[in-house]
């Protein structure tokens, strides 16, 4: 996968923003899209990509719990 994308869970990372998850989520979608800029046909498509794959990273980090350590507080 993309090594780019940041790990965002304790312990790499104590608090993420939307910024950091929108970062992620645009990183994993030019990666499987194979465009880093989409031509203007298909912009729509690829921000409502980023948008559902940035709201199902923010939903992940808000209810993933790793050991010894309670589900990240929204």
């Amino acid at each position: 996968m993309c090594r780019s994308i940041q790990t965002l869970r304790p312990p790499y990372v104590e608090q993420v923003g939307d910024a950091e998850i929108r970062a992620a989520a645009l990183q994993y979608v030019r990666k499987i899209s194979g465009f880093r800029k989409p031509a203007a046909h298909n912009q729509e498509a690829f921000d409502q990509a980023v948008a559902a794959v940035a709201a199902a990273t923010a939903d992940l980090v808000a209810r993933i719990e790793v050991r010894g350590r309670p589900a990240a507080a929204s």
